[in-house]
């Protein structure tokens, strides 16, 4: 068992911070302000091939690891971590129309994804279906050539914005076996959306409900068949897991370093914060829980690269551990500073906001114990 990144891994990862650095860093609070979803630079980011990380090359994609992907989102969400978790988004569905769509459906959809010309948004959680999601509600009913649909999905990311939604639907019976997954595109006639959501984080990404009202959709955007829709989106979520803990592990790293550098030159009671023995302690612990985070991470990624029949356990609780873990070090980061860590004038406070969703999307981290706990179980 090796640790140590190779040297291909290094570059990737060297890429990735210099991006974060130069691109993300110097604008994400701008972007949180004036939720501002920043699609050009997401394209700039697209140039480094990280739209497609793990789609095929010959549709343009960078064809890499999962364990490169946990690599990469890590260092973009030192920069950003809502900008860091739409790439994931995007990049899952490009995964999933890689890895189950025919060959007419790749070479039509992911050139043009894979520069970010055309924006992708997973589309999963209903009003009504949200940690149950099979018990979703929107169906497809097919007409001719076409499908029928109706319904509303919500908390979509991107939406409004995305130019493909990849959408699990009902075409058959109740439960899982009876979901299909279908591409629409943004401009079919009876797909609309709603407001953008106000929410506590994740501001330089638009959030709306999508509606589906007698949407007509072409039979040949149903990926793979009818009633493979949920193993589909459950697939993809096991890479999505993996990518979100890794924003969460980026951005709780980024907060852990500003925090370090804070107490270094703060000084209470006549000394720096750093000399007194409870910050040294309350560093050391988040230090190792960062680290912990990091190798629960690349074993997952690892699990899902091999094919591990596991994956899904091995994902769910790297998830579960990383972004509950990763929330608390950077809200202790937080607490290090004090009041000035609750001012805008530093980037803790936004960290924390967007590290809190993370425990909820991707499947909750109660969802992420059931899936352990049946693993171990059965």
């Amino acid at each position: 068992m090796h640790f140590a990144l190779t040297e291909d891994q290094t570059l990737i990862r060297d890429m990735a911070r210099k991006f974060a650095e130069d691109r993300l860093k110097p604008n994400a609070a701008r972007w949180d302000e004036e939720k501002h979803f920043p699609v050009e630079v997401m394209r700039e980011a697209a140039e480094l091939g990280f739209a497609g990380i793990y789609t095929r090359e010959d549709v343009g994609g960078s064809n890499l690891t999962r364990l490169d992907a946990a690599l990469i989102f890590e260092e973009l969400s030192r920069g950003c971590v809502a900008t860091a978790a739409f790439l994931s988004i995007h990049n899952m569905c490009a995964w999933m129309i890689d890895t189950w769509g025919n060959e007419d459906q790749r070479q039509r959809f992911l050139p043009q994804m894979m520069t970010m010309e055309k924006i992708a948004s997973y589309c999963l959680t209903e009003p009504g279906a949200g940690s149950d999601a099979a018990s979703l509600k929107t169906r497809a009913v097919r007409d001719g050539d076409h499908y029928v649909l109706n319904g509303a999905k919500a908390f979509i990311s991107g939406a409004g914005t995305s130019d493909y939604y990849v959408v699990m639907c009902r075409t058959g019976g109740e439960g899982p076996k009876g979901i299909s997954t279908i591409v629409v595109e943004k401009d079919t006639p009876g797909l609309s959306f709603g407001a953008n959501e106000k929410k506590m984080g994740w501001n330089a990404q638009p959030t709306r409900i999508v509606n589906f009202e007698d949407c007509r959709v072409p039979a040949e955007n149903l990926l793979a068949e009818e009633g493979m829709g949920f193993t589909l989106a459950m697939k993809g979520l096991n890479g999505g897991r993996i990518n979100i803990g890794a924003c969460s592990l980026g951005g709780a790293t980024e907060a852990f370093e500003v925090a370090k550098a804070y107490v270094g030159t703060r000084k209470q009671f006549g000394r720096e914060l750093s000399q007194f023995q409870v910050t040294q302690f309350r560093l050391a612990d988040m230090a190792t829980e960062l680290e912990a985070s990091r190798l629960m991470l690349y074993r997952a990624a690892a699990s899902v690269d091999a094919g591990d029949p596991s994956a899904a356990k091995y994902c769910a609780m790297a998830k579960r551990f990383a972004t509950d873990t990763c929330f608390d070090v950077a809200n202790q980061a937080l607490q290090l500073h004090g009041g000035y860590g609750y001012l805008k004038d530093y980037p803790l406070e936004r960290i924390v906001r967007d590290l809190r969703v993370h425990q909820i999307l991707e499947g909750t981290n109660e969802i992420m114990r059931v899936i352990i706990a049946k693993d171990e179980l059965k």
